[in-house]
């Protein structure tokens, strides 16, 4: 028997569906990405362990071109620029830097360092993001939250690291210098991969090297113990990632 109550029992369970509805897209975070480079920049996208995979993990980006991405409330992971790429009809091909395994679309694998990431941990219950430089560098990189509560300060690396960067970490092709080492993958060394003995903030202390990246991009990520000055929080924001 279809009564009155029953009625109203079935309006206000579709209504609270629809609040919350609306409420999963209120909070839902747009990620905005800016091609500033003179090149193609193909994004590199690659979710936390059991997140959602966005746009297949990866995309081609012309040069002045935008695109935005919403992610679910929750989401992590982490966004990288792959330059020098080719790829044919069916997504396969390679790139010179940060390449995922020959793929258009990564598909939940990251980007090959040297690389710049920009990395994100969302409503926890506080954004966490930072740019970092802990797997080298091979294209400038900044995060712009807006739109949000809190500090919400940028997070960046905008210099250009593969003219400064030392000779010993140097990636080059057809003689230029196409991407920057980490001193941990140039060298392999507890000190400088912060493993071993040097497995804490304690023991593993700023490095020559990482001294460099530091001067260059004072908000990055430099080593991986360089938390105080290189994690940055934001609430309820969107982000806007340029590349150059």
């Amino acid at each position: 028997m279809h009564t009155t109550a029953s009625s109203s029992m079935a309006l206000s369970l579709y209504l609270h569906l629809l609040l919350v509805l609306s409420l999963a897209v209120a909070e839902a975070t747009v990620f905005t990405l800016q091609n500033n480079c003179r090149k193609t920049i193909w994004p590199g996208i690659q979710a936390g362990s059991g997140k959602e995979l966005l746009r297949n993990g990866g995309l081609r980006l012309k040069p002045g071109e935008v695109v935005s991405i919403r992610a679910p409330v929750g989401w992590s992971g982490r966004f990288w620029g792959r330059r020098g790429c080719s790829f044919d009809k069916t997504g396969k091909g390679t790139c010179v830097t940060g390449d995922c395994g020959g793929q258009l679309h990564c598909s939940g694998a990251g980007g090959a360092p040297p690389v710049t990431l920009a990395e994100f941990t969302l409503d926890s219950p506080m954004d966490f993001y930072d740019v970092s430089l802990v797997d080298g560098y091979n294209v400038a990189m900044s995060v712009l939250a807006t739109g949000g509560t809190g500090m919400c300060r940028p997070a960046k690396c905008v210099s250009d690291l593969n003219r400064s960067c030392p000779r010993s970490l140097q990636v080059t092709k057809d003689k230029q210098v196409v991407a920057c080492k980490s001193a941990c993958m140039a060298f392999n060394t507890p000190e400088y991969c912060c493993t071993g003995a040097y497995a804490n903030p304690n023991t593993c202390k700023p490095t020559n090297y990482s001294k460099i990246f530091k001067k260059a991009c004072p908000s990055a990520y430099s080593y991986a113990y360089d938390d105080a000055s290189s994690i940055l929080t934001c609430k309820g924001a969107n982000y806007l990632i340029k590349f150059c």
